[in-house]
């Protein structure tokens, strides 16, 4: 099997310090405190607490089950002054928790001198999302920390996609238009097609995902076996694969997988995919071998998998864009709360990145 190292912690832009750094406080882990999960909690409880007093549930009747990411943005724009001040609570009360939480890792050791932190994740793609980084962003700086907060670039439905093609060297590109990616999260799983933009762009700064097939398996009635999700992900690639190929897309012959959990040399996973359906991390279960076996072939080539963390993957789609500081990090706002910190390599490819940066923000 021709699998290409997976986990590395030295890549093409950046050296990968840590991630998946569990934090613990009295009451167990601090991550959860700052998950996608407990904002709502903290929204449900202050729609509790309101309805006690005014008989009526501030979001309105029914609302409990429906208050989807734009329903959220809605409110906060469009709803009742009671609505969008129980929502402005919530978010207060969680950008504090978040703040909090990112501050216990920027007194980790792995994560002295860290100068930017992009923040990802499902929550981030809403405008609700957006205002809690800006005020944990604030709450942060407030505490003594130079650091900035900015909310991840790409959408979050394909940043990791896009960052897995900051997985490979340069060599990887060089006559073909698109990459295979996968982004297998605690609730979706996610499979794309990046076009790679690479004669515009060497850098990679232009990728962009222009297939995109995606499986929510937490709204399925009966929770799916790992073996499911599995056999639904080769589906899902072997359709994009076609698609691109009737297209006439050459592909690289490496799929980018990003995935919770430790992820070893080897492709398998350790730890931390708890949130997955199944088990991940069992030693006879490895990922990167069974892709390999259900797609031995991109093109004339034989395929490879290229296994890392999610939080690292998404993180690297910003490489490029942080040329101009040594030090910086990734939050994941999902599941789970996912995390990754990153020293930039000095490279070719990285001047290069430094270059194109420099040249887009004098266009702007």
């Amino acid at each position: 099997m021709l699998i290409h190292a997976s986990g590395m912690s030295t890549l093409p832009l950046v050296h990968v310090d840590t991630y998946s750094e569990e934090l613990r406080g009295e009451n167990g882990f601090l991550g959860d405190r700052a998950n996608r999960k407990a904002f709502h909690t903290i929204l449900d409880d202050w729609r509790d607490r309101i309805h006690a007093i005014v008989e009526e549930d501030p979001m309105g009747p029914g609302a409990r089950s429906k208050l989807t990411k734009k329903r959220l943005d809605r409110t906060l724009t469009e709803g009742s002054t009671l609505a969008a001040g129980v929502l402005h609570t919530a978010i207060e009360e969680f950008a504090q928790e978040l703040a909090e939480v990112t501050i216990r890792f920027l007194e980790l050791e792995s994560w002295q001198h860290t100068e930017r932190i992009v923040v990802g994740g499902g929550l981030r793609g809403s405008r609700v999302g957006e205002v809690m980084i800006g005020r944990a962003s604030i709450l942060v700086k407030q505490a003594g920390h130079r650091v900035r907060m900015d909310p991840i670039r790409h959408d979050p439905d394909e940043a990791a996609l896009i960052g897995a093609t900051q997985l490979l060297p340069t060599s990887a590109f060089r006559g073909k238009d698109a990459m295979l990616a996968v982004d297998i999260g605690g609730s979706n799983i996610r499979a794309g097609v990046v076009d790679l933009a690479f004669d515009e762009d060497p850098d990679l700064t232009s990728c962009r995902v222009v297939a995109l097939d995606r499986w929510r398996y937490a709204d399925e009635k009966r929770r799916p076996t790992r073996e499911m999700a599995v056999e639904r992900l080769i589906r899902m690639l072997e359709q994009l694969k076609q698609g691109a190929e009737a297209d006439g897309r050459a592909l690289v012959s490496t799929i980018g997988v990003a995935c919770p959990g430790s992820i070893m040399p080897d492709g398998f996973i350790r730890g931390g995919a708890q949130n997955l359906p199944g088990n991940w991390t069992s030693p006879k279960f490895n990922l990167a071998e069974r892709l390999q076996r259900a797609i031995p072939k991109l093109g004339k080539q034989a395929t490879r998998v290229l296994l890392h963390n999610d939080a690292v993957v998404q993180g690297l789609g910003e490489a490029p864009f942080m040329r101009d500081i040594p030090h910086w990090a990734i939050l994941t706002i999902g599941t789970g709360l996912g995390n990754a910190r990153f020293t930039n390599r000095a490279t070719k490819r990285g001047a290069r990145a430094s270059e194109g940066t420099t040249r887009r923000r004098q266009a702007a």
